[in-house]
């Protein structure tokens, strides 16, 4: 875009043509700007070489715009409404955003909180598009750079102050195993964990992961031919826990989704491994003056209070 004739225009003299086309008199448009007539004179001087046009002449009733001004009064509303939106910004219609949203969050906290969150999106915001990313890391670095709108992560020992960080709950950790497994009689130790095959779930900067601290207390304690797999995929695990004897060390709200969890039940872990596992949602400050990241955020923690409502409800 070649800005080079924009140089030379002040917005001041925009508003200023405004007033004298709304007005027809310089001593009227120059009351409602809070200027001198003079200056209004001087303004609509520079308007005329701006515009290469007299734009006004004198008449009986005040001044008369020519044509080229006529034409300008039909643009410039519209112009001066567009550049004052661009401003203060606009005020967002939730039904109307037709924008994208990028939110990281690990496959467990997504069978979570997803299948609520897009009902409640989709009935305000139809034409809002949502893009979930369950494996990335360096998160907070990914929310300065504008690659992420938002994270739901479990929480970091800390966050520099250009983050807005909310904890949205947490869970205590669990052993998950199939329903009839050898683990669900007796008390579950080191041990005994220590001699039955291990699932991994991959945890985005896992890094600040009290369930990682756990699964290392674990590796320190395992038989050296125990066998394990590995994966990022939550469906994967739970369909390997409900066909084998591995079990899956991981927050126990996962078990909170029926469909997900079905044939699956938690343990509680070792006595040595006895916490739970705290949940922040984070953004960074580049959204502070963005209506819609502003909105998706009341949304966000709207759904996760009323998840924590229902399960407060199922367990009284």
């Amino acid at each position: 875009m070649d800005t080079r004739s924009l140089q030379k225009i002040d917005l001041n003299l925009l508003v200023a043509l405004q007033a004298l086309l709304e007005e027809r008199s310089v001593s009227r448009a120059a009351a409602r700007l809070h200027i001198t007539q003079p200056a209004m004179s001087k303004t609509l001087s520079r308007l005329r070489t701006v515009f290469g046009d007299a734009l006004f002449t004198r008449g009986n009733r005040g001044i008369q715009p020519t044509p080229r001004a006529l034409e300008l009064e039909q643009e410039l509303p519209l112009l001066l409404t567009d550049i004052s939106r661009l401003v203060t910004g606009r005020e967002f219609d939730p039904w109307a955003c037709t924008e994208e949203v990028v939110l990281a969050l690990s496959e467990y906290v997504g069978v979570a909180l997803l299948p609520p969150l897009i009902q409640r999106l989709h009935e305000q915001a139809p034409r809002l598009s949502i893009r979930t990313i369950t494996r990335v890391e360096n998160q907070l670095e990914q929310l300065a750079n504008g690659n992420l709108d938002f994270a739901i992560h479990i929480a970091h020992s800390h966050y520099p102050p250009e983050f807005r960080t909310h904890q949205v709950g947490s869970s205590p950790s669990a052993i998950l195993v199939r329903e009839g497994h050898p683990l669900t009689h007796g008390e579950i130790t080191w041990e005994r964990l220590g001699s039955y095959p291990l699932i991994r779930l991959y945890i985005s900067d896992q890094g600040q992961s009290e369930l990682v601290r756990s699964s290392e207390t674990f590796n320190r304690m395992r038989h050296p031919q125990q066998g394990s797999l590995e994966t990022s995929h939550l469906m994967t695990a739970l369909e390997v826990l409900r066909n084998t004897d591995y079990f899956l060390p991981g927050p126990a709200y996962i078990l909170q989704n029926p469909a997900s969890a079905r044939g699956i039940v938690g343990l509680q872990p070792p006595e040595s491994d006895d916490h739970s596992i705290d949940y922040v949602l984070a953004m960074h400050e580049r959204g502070t003056n963005s209506p819609l990241h502003q909105w998706m955020w009341h949304q966000i923690l709207e759904t996760l209070k009323a998840l924590e409502a229902e399960a407060s409800r199922e367990h009284s």
